[in-house]
């Protein structure tokens, strides 16, 4: 997958923030990698980590192992491990989170099953990181826009 969200067209040209397509790998091979992290890589490294695939169970540990040797090489030291959710709430399509109903609310929205059943893992992912509270979602609205939500 190396298409990027409309809501991200201010950076993927230059890559300077981390597209929710590698945030997705990152979840699913347990880095957890910082912003700093990303800008010391070189633009090819960045983009290599967008089109490299991280979904088989061959893929995802080449994936870890590719990242952690460039964060090492740049850093010196590893990026930190998440735990991996063997059941991540973007796969499953029958339960919204509560946090994304609750940030739909803020924009008189709601999100019905069916809808959320017909976005794709990629779309249910980027919701739920821009609904967290501990992220920065004004991109959440334009993300509603895009998945033709609101």
């Amino acid at each position: 997958m190396t298409d990027f969200f409309q809501f991200e067209a201010d950076f993927v040209n230059s890559l300077r923030c981390i597209p929710m397509q590698v945030r997705m790998k990152l979840d699913t091979c347990g880095v957890k990698l910082k912003l700093t992290h990303w800008h010391k890589f070189t633009q090819q490294e960045r983009q290599t980590l967008v089109e490299m695939p991280c979904t088989t169970a061959e893929e995802i540990p080449a994936y870890e192992q590719y990242l952690q040797q460039l964060v090492v090489e740049h850093t010196g030291t590893p990026a930190s491990k998440l735990s991996i959710d063997p059941h991540p709430p973007w796969i499953d399509t029958t339960t919204i989170p509560s946090s994304i109903n609750s940030k739909a609310q803020e924009f008189g929205i709601s999100i019905t099953s069916s809808q959320w059943k017909s976005l794709t893992s990629a779309q249910r992912f980027a919701l739920i990181k821009l609904s967290r509270p501990s992220h920065e979602n004004k991109n959440f609205l334009p993300a509603l826009n895009e998945f033709n939500l609101a």
